[in-house]
Parts: C-alpha cells; sequence; structure tokens
C-alpha cells in the first residue's frame, strides 16, 4: 500500500528476494532542501551493504528511516524491512546502571534471555565479563557488547552507524574481523554507515554513495578471499569510491587504513 503524502510508512517485508526495499523515498527537516530526494534502495537477504557519502548526503537520516527513529518527522516514500532489525551505534549506548548482562538482554522477552545473552557475550568474546560494569570495559569491549545487545535479537536486518567510528586503528581491525564472522554465522542483512572508504570494502558485498539524497553509485565488491589493500582490485575500487566522493586517492601522503570519505 503506498503511503499517503507528508507521511512516511516503514511496513514488514514479504519479500524473500529483498530484506529491504526503500522506493522513492523523501525526508526534509525544514523548507530550505531535502535530504533525502526520492531515493530508492533494495538490499538482499544477507547482503552486507556498505553506505558513504559526505556530511550532510543523508546517511544516517536513511539508516534512522529504516529503524523507525524518525516516526513524527515529515516524509513521503515507502519502506519495507524485516520484522526483526537490530540497531548498533558509534556511541555503545550501554546503561551504566546494569550490568553487562543486563544491558544485552534488556527487552529482550523470552524464557531463555539470560542464556541467549550469555550466549551472544561468548560470540564477542566477552564470556565471564557477564557481571562487569560498562565503565569497566575498554571502548572496543563496550562496543562488543553492543554488537552482542543486536545479534541476541536475532535480526533479520542489521543497522550500523558508523559503530567503529570511535576506537583506535587496531581495535577497529579486530572488530572488523568479528563482525563479518558475526555476519557469517547469523546472515542478517546488514546496512553500514561509514566515512572509511577502506573499512567498506573491508567489510561489505557491495557500497552505495549517496549525493544529494539519492543514491549515485553503486558498486560490488568483486574480491575473493582476504581483501588487501595490496590488491590491484582493492585499490582500483578504492580509487573509484573516492573519485565517487570528490576526494583525491593520494597514496603517498596517508596510510590507506585511515582514507576517509570527506566530511
Amino acid at each position: 500500500m503506498a503511503s499517503h503524502a507528508g507521511q512516511l510508512n516503514t511496513h514488514p517485508s514479504d519479500r524473500r528476494d529483498a530484506a529491504v526495499k526503500v522506493t522513492d523515498l523523501h525526508r526534509s527537516f525544514n523548507e530550505a532542501g531535502g535530504v533525502l530526494n526520492g531515493l530508492d534502495l533494495e538490499i538482499a537477504p544477507g547482503e552486507f551493504v556498505a553506505l558513504l557519502g559526505r556530511s550532510g548526503s543523508g546517511k544516517s537520516t536513511l539508516l534512522r528511516s529504516l529503524a523507525g527513529l524518525d516516526r513524527g518527522v515529515a516524509g513521503t516514500g515507502r519502506i519495507e524491512v524485516p520484522e526483526k532489525v537490530s540497531v548498533v551505534f558509534q556511541d555503545s549506548r550501554l546503561l551504566p546502571w546494569k550490568r553487562i548482562l543486563d544491558n544485552v538482554v534488556l527487552g529482550l522477552r523470552a524464557g531463555d534471555a539470560e542464556e541467549r545473552g550469555r550466549q551472544a557475550l561468548a560470540e564477542v568474546g566477552l564470556a565471564g565479563r557477564e557481571k562487569a560494569w560498562p565503565h569497566e570495559l575498554s571502548g572496543g569491549e563496550q562496543q562488543r557488547a553492543a554488537l552482542a545487545r543486536s545479534l541476541v535479537r536475532d535480526p533479520e536486518l542489521l543497522l550500523a552507524d558508523e559503530p567503529f567510528g570511535a576506537l583506535d586503528a587496531l581495535t577497529r581491525i579486530r572488530m572488523h574481523t568479528l563482525l563479518r564472522k558475526l555476519c557469517e554465522v547469523h546472515e542478517p542483512a546488514v546496512l553500514l554507515v561509514t566515512h572509511d572508504v577502506d573499512e567498506a570494502i573491508v567489510l561489505a558485498d557491495r557500497v552505495i554513495v549517496l549525493d544529494g539524497g539519492v543514491v549515485r553509485h553503486d558498486a560490488r565488491v568483486e574480491i575473493d578471499g582476504r581483501r588487501s589493500q595490496a590488491d590491484p582490485v582493492f585499490a582500483r575500487l578504492r580509487s573509484q569510491l573516492l573519485n565517487e566522493l570528490g576526494v583525491e586517492d593520494d597514496h603517498d601522503s596517508a596510510p590507506r587504513h585511515v582514507a576517509r570519505a570527506a566530511s
């Protein structure tokens, strides 16, 4: 059913060929201009999509729309998503007055919630830290707990808004490996918002560039096996994406692992 003018409708997706289907999505915060301007997007079940774009291009706006976190705000278009959607933010958003296990299972309505929470923590390498307080964990460990909290709900769609942006370079690499392994096991569709071009290529099956509130570029990552920055295919895709973002690919001035889109 099409949405009414001035409204933004989100519907559970019953399509087996698409976990996410966005049609003619418009979104604006004021009369000066739109943030999303007729955006169309499909994500297949189990597909990992990374979303790049300059600041103000609509990346986080799209993610919040898919998560249903912008209700009551004017917009038009149709969004179809699965019933079970989880979100991971840059800030782990752990409640400081609850222990880690309690944070992970917060709101989970299941008789075996505590056992599922323990299993999720073990999956992210935090077995034995169930009774720790959030302030006792490092930044990377807090993000691991946030991942556990999302995955304990067996989401069909995982939305990640720059979840590794505040981490140091080495911790980011470890989190990349962990996220890929978790996605291989749980097989959710994933939409990752990032400013880091290399992160997008390392993690995603497909990389999308937003510009002017619409999809301007859509590239599949055709790299088999380990994704090395020394791989010529990796380098070509990196240059292509940076070009789409209006950024010069200067290999001599900065390490590749910190290449980021203009912000």
